[in-house]
């Protein structure tokens, strides 16, 4: 699936727009960044890394040696990245922010609403595009594994720090401490739900690296 790198998937989606009305599209846009607790419902969906909606004038595409497009309407395009199937993207989006969805996709053309369900999910796939090339750093991690991770490096650096200066009981007392904050940070990431092998293309790639840096970690450590 060429939407797809290890736990992460992409969504493009390109809508046409009734040019009368899209003027009050940018201006629900202009709300939505001024009013960000409007957008708390898509914003506690962990699963996603990014979301974005720009709407391209029709007299905006680039000319790339075809001759300039003559069109009838804007276009709306949505470019998302998030962790899970297709499936629970939408359902997540359509539980989370209804109305938010309803007034993103407020100029575009024969637009089902949100709810129900199965029309909004018909739309967006007769209008998606499928990505070309999707790179992921990071295939085997989905967004809560790298937030984990960071939490992590952050309270091995902190304790370092606090091991060449700290008594051992102060060491031991603030060991403790950061086990307790991190210890729901601290399991294995494992596989997506959704099957890839670039999630172990991506292991074998970069194995030489890691044994590479705990070799390095090992022979400070001794030292």
């Amino acid at each position: 699936m060429s939407n797809v790198a290890g736990k992460a998937y992409a969504m493009n989606v390109v809508t046409p727009s009734r040019p009368a009305v899209t003027w009050i599209n940018r201006l629900l846009f202009m709300a939505a960044r001024g009013l960000p607790s409007n957008l708390m419902g898509l914003l506690g969906l962990s699963l996603i890394h990014f979301a974005r909606w720009v709407i391209v004038k029709r007299d905006q595409w680039p000319d790339l040696g075809q001759g300039k497009e003559s069109l009838d309407n804007d276009y709306m395009l949505f470019c998302s990245n998030f962790n899970g199937t297709w499936d629970q993207y939408i359902d997540a989006f359509s539980d989370g922010i209804p109305n938010g969805l309803n007034l993103f996709w407020y100029s575009a053309s024969k637009y089902p609403l949100s709810i129900p369900i199965t029309p909004f999910k018909d739309y967006i796939t007769y209008n998606q595009i499928g990505t070309d090339y999707y790179y992921n750093a990071t295939p085997g991690s989905a967004q809560r594994d790298i937030k984990s991770a960071l939490k992590v490096y952050d309270q091995v650096l902190s304790l370092a720090e606090a091991h060449g200066k700290d008594t051992p009981e102060a060491f031991a007392k603030a060991f403790n401490a950061a086990y307790l904050e991190i210890q729901n940070d601290l399991g294995d990431p494992g596989f997506g739900p959704v099957a890839s092998l670039d999630t172990e293309r991506a292991d074998v790639n970069r194995l030489a690296y890691v044994e590479a840096a705990q070799a390095c970690f090992t022979a400070k450590r001794g030292a």
